[in-house]
């Protein structure tokens, strides 16, 4: 795996992780991200029901689906 430059988005946090000064601080961060990941999740779940991309009808159909791929790692091992 190839690491370039980071954006200055990437290396605030990388920052805020560094300066973290216990466990808890730590969590408290990762919870943060979590939340903030989660919400930009639920409104672009909004838009795309609210535009009509997202029913009822592709929601069963999801259901049915096979979504998840082998991890690397997994694959590496096997």
């Amino acid at each position: 795996m190839q690491i370039g430059t980071l954006n200055q988005s990437q290396m605030m946090i990388l920052e805020s992780f560094a300066g973290a000064q216990d466990e808890q601080e730590l969590n408290d961060l990762m919870d943060m991200l979590r939340n903030f990941y989660a919400q930009r999740l639920e409104r672009e779940l909004h838009r795309l029901w609210d535009d009509g991309t997202l029913d009822e009808e592709k929601l069963e159909q999801l259901r049915g689906e096979h979504l998840r791929v082998p991890s690397r790692h997994h694959s590496e091992v096997v």
